[in-house]
Parts: structure tokens; sequence; C-alpha cells
């Protein structure tokens, strides 16, 4: 009987989900030698297997599993073959949250067959914060869950607060409210909420699944959170007293390649510092978007990318293709079909100005890439000036990771409250517009590109602050023998926390079999 510790993961599923899971794995793995189980659905663990098979610096897996979830997408009027968000309207991810529950009674099972083959249960599950469901089932097979969320402090405290409270809808004087746990005098603007939080009232499809599924995760016995701790203190700080549990900073859960490269990308012979980490197939090679970028000087391209499951309207993606050609600045966009249209088919030039794709490429001065790119070989080279995100998470530290400011149009979830605190409390961005709806203009998108991109005034001051979170960031994992950086001590301190936790109930349960047996 193997004696090591185990640990049993429970990710959403959902990309930007997946991806932090294996690599808090990996890093839980490589500290403590650990065994780790991560459960999911088929589907997923192929995506997973072939983010490893992709990724040059992958260490091997012996001490990894994977558990595979039933999960039958035909119970829960969904299209076949849906186990991720990937393709899914905000309409079907409502019954896909909900379709997520039938995982419960498997993955008990599975912590079941733990507990019956190793003589004991799990040292914890970390489960996703929208799997609260866990929570109980942890405790019933006598260990205690973690709640990790894939996002910052801030954001996860805003997304949270504003599901279980609904503090618009108490705010009938203004587009401007209050959120519980922020000070009293920070606002939210309505503009800033997705349509169907919006509406919500308590008792829509989303009110129901995520405010049951949150309150549960905060009964979890601790948090961990895919941040660095000296880049938002604020978020931090307000988190832990909203929460009212330990709180670990073990972030950022990304490539390390990319945060001990000290200097950017310059090659000319198509080595890639990252390849494909998330298993994506790319519309365009590592070696190509290198070999393009390395025909533009230092901070003056543009990379344009809306993330795994956004696109844009018909309309902004004309004003935006009018706006970057008036701009004159150099771009690579990462393009899908616009909102309306099927993700998965081909994209029509009819979708963009008259001629804009040939001009474009016969200039060189912009380049078009279909469905996924290499981000981080993008994001590391020397010519990428600042990134037009939807700021989600996973992307906002890749861009900051490598000193790149942000020029931002958050889409869903909580990227609206991370474009909030990247403008607000560390400077390092700009917002072009809000969500699938918002109002873009040619002239806008040009004088915002423009802005984000001088060399001096607020250009200058944005990419300054971005080099200096992008120190932070590597500071935070720094491992010598010596001295630790604050993610890696967050991580010892949480590993210490639940074997300690586990020493202390296995201590309690001796005692009452004692009890029991006088």
């Amino acid at each position: 009987m193997d004696s090591r510790e185990h640990i049993v993961m429970l990710p959403f599923m959902a990309h930007g989900h997946l991806i932090p899971f294996l690599a808090l794995a990996r890093q839980i793995q490589q500290r403590t030698g650990f065994i780790i189980t991560i459960a999911t659905t088929k589907l997923n663990i192929q995506y997973l297997y072939s983010s490893i098979s992709t990724d040059s610096n992958s260490q091997p897996l012996s001490n990894i599993r994977f558990a595979e979830l039933p999960f039958n997408t035909t119970d829960h009027v969904l299209p076949p073959n849906t186990e991720n968000t990937e393709f899914l309207s905000p309409s079907s991810i409502g019954n896909f949250l909900h379709a997520s529950l039938s995982l419960k009674d498997p993955f008990l099972k599975l912590l079941n067959d733990i507990v019956h083959q190793e003589g004991k249960p799990p040292l914890c599950v970390i489960s996703d914060e929208l799997f609260g469901w866990a929570t109980e089932l942890a405790k019933s097979v006598g260990t205690v869950n973690i709640a990790f969320t894939t996002t910052g402090a801030y954001g996860t405290l805003a997304y949270v607060s504003i599901w279980l409270n609904l503090p618009h809808r108490y705010s009938t004087d203004s587009e401007e409210f209050k959120v519980p746990g922020f000070p009293e005098s920070y606002r939210f603007h309505r503009s800033q909420l997705n349509p169907y939080v919006r509406d919500a009232d308590g008792t829509d499809i989303w009110s129901r699944y995520l405010q049951t599924q949150l309150s549960q995760s905060i009964e979890s016995f601790g948090w961990l959170c895919n941040s660095v701790e000296e880049i938002e203190p604020l978020g931090f700080d307000l988190l832990r007293k909203y929460l009212g549990v330990p709180v670990w900073s073990i972030g950022p859960l990304i490539p390390l390649a990319a945060l001990k490269n000290t200097s950017s990308s310059t090659s000319t012979s198509g080595f890639s510092f990252f390849k494909q980490h998330t298993g994506k197939k790319t519309g365009l090679t590592p070696e190509k978007c290198i070999e393009w970028l390395d025909l533009h000087g230092p901070d003056s391209v543009l990379y344009i990318s809306f993330g795994s499951q956004n696109t844009i309207g018909l309309s902004q993606m004309m004003e935006l293709a009018i706006g970057l050609e008036d701009s004159g600045v150099s771009f690579i966009w990462v393009i899908r079909p616009p909102i309306g249209f099927d993700l998965k088919s081909e994209f029509k030039a009819e979708w963009l100005p008259e001629g804009f794709e040939e001009r474009m490429k016969q200039s060189k001065r912009g380049l078009l890439v279909r469905n996924w790119a290499p981000q981080l070989d993008i994001l590391s080279h020397k010519s990428t000036g600042a990134f037009l995100s939807h700021c989600g998470w996973n992307s906002v530290l890749e861009s900051l990771s490598q000193g790149v400011p942000i020029l931002g149009w958050p889409m869903a979830t909580e990227q609206a409250y991370n474009s909030k605190m990247l403008m607000e409390e560390m400077g390092v961005s700009v917002e072009l517009t809000r969500g699938s709806q918002g109002f873009v203009v040619g002239k806008e998108v040009k004088r915002v590109i423009e802005l984000v991109l001088d060399k001096e005034g607020k250009g200058k001051d944005m990419r300054n602050k971005a080099v200096e979170v992008e120190k932070q960031l590597k500071e935070a994992v720094r491992d010598d023998t010596d001295d630790v950086g604050s993610s890696v001590k967050a991580m010892d301190d949480f590993v210490r926390s639940i074997l300690s936790k586990s020493t202390q109930e296995q201590a309690e349960s001796i005692e009452v079999q004692n009890f029991m047996g006088n």
C-alpha cells in the first residue's frame, strides 16, 4: 500500500480553469512528492494530455493521475460531446452549470474508492470555487476541501460578492453601486455586469447555481488563489476578510520558462520558449510568429486576442479593423467568426473591410491568425508593445509576466472586475469598451491604441508599471536555497496547514476510538 499523501483535484470544465489546475498539480507534486489525482470528464482528460504532449517544458507526470468522471451530455439538453464551455453561448452555459451537478455521485465514488484502497482519506480535495458541492463530499469521507480560484483576489471577491448579494438590484438611484466586501468609497458600474448578472434576481438559472455553489465554497478549510501577494495587496486583504478563512497566494500558474525568461525573445531561428502549453492547435506556428515579429521595432506591435471562447460582434469587428488601419500600428490579431456565426466555421473576408487582410499582408503591418496563436511567444517578444485583451486572468498574468501593458475589452465572468483593478489599482491598463454589446468606433480605437503605444505620456507610464509588476511576479516564484519568494512561501504554508489539519484529525479520531473502547 502506497503511504504517500494523496490530493484529489476537481477542476471546472473550461479551458481557462483546466490549465491552471494542471499547473497547480505540477507545482504541488514537484514541491512535495504527493500523489495528485485530477478528476474530470473523458474529453477534458484528453485535452489535458494533449497540453502535456505539446509542452516542450513538461516534466514527467508519474505521480499525477487522471480519473474519468462520466458525463452524458444528451441527458442535459446539450450538444453531443459538450464537456467544456468552449463553444457554448451564455444561455447554454447556464444549463451546463446545472448539468455539472451530475458529477457529484461519481466523484464521491472516486473518493470512497481511494479510502478503501489506501486505508485513509485523501489529504484534501482541491475543488474549483464553482464546485462548492465538493466541500460536503470531502467532509463525508473524512478530509477537507480547499477551494481554488483560477483568477485574482480582487476579481474573485467582486465575482463572489456580486453573485451572493446582487447589490445592483438595490441601487435604484444610479448606474453605480457598492459591493459588500469593498471599501465604502468603491463603486462598480452596471456596464461591468454581464446581462445574465444584471438581470439576475435570485431565482434565475444562474443565481440558483452560483449562489449555492459559492456559499458552499466559502465553507472550505481555505482557498488557493492564482495570484501574487505583491501585485494586489488590497485584493488579498479584502478577500481574506470577506471569506474568513486562509487564502494562499500561490500564483502565477504560468509556464516557469516565462518567469525565468530575463530578456525578450529575439530569435530568428524559430526557437520557441513556450510552444503550445495550452494544448491548442495554433493557426500559425511560433516560428512564423517570431519571424514576423522580428521585422518590427521594439514595443511597436499590438497583440489582439479575446481568449479561448470569446469573439466580438460584426460591427465591432469592422470598426476595430478600421481603427487599426487608420492608426498605422503593426498588429497580430487572433480572429474568429463574429457573434451570431458558428465559431468553428471558416473565417470570411466579408466580415472585415474590403481588401483589409490583403493590404495588411502586403504591407507586413498586420498578421491575422485564425482561431489560436502561441500567445506567450508573442507576448515575450521585444516587438510586442501592448495587448488588446478580454482581461481573462490567465491572459493578464501572461501579459504582465512579460511587462506588456493591457488595452482592456472585458467580455464575461469576472473580466470587467479584473479590468477595473488593472486600471485603478495597478495603472497598467486602459479600457476600450466593455462586453459584446460595447460601442466601438474606428476613431476611438485609433486614439486608444496610439495612447497605449505612445513612447511618452500615459503609454510610457503604463509600460513602466507593467515592468514593475513583471519583476514582482518573477520575484514571487524565486526558489533559492537561502531565500524564497512569497508564492513559494504560500505554497509551503498551505502544505504545512493541511498536513497539520490531517494529523490533528487523526489524533482526534484515535481519541474517540479509545474512548469508545473504554
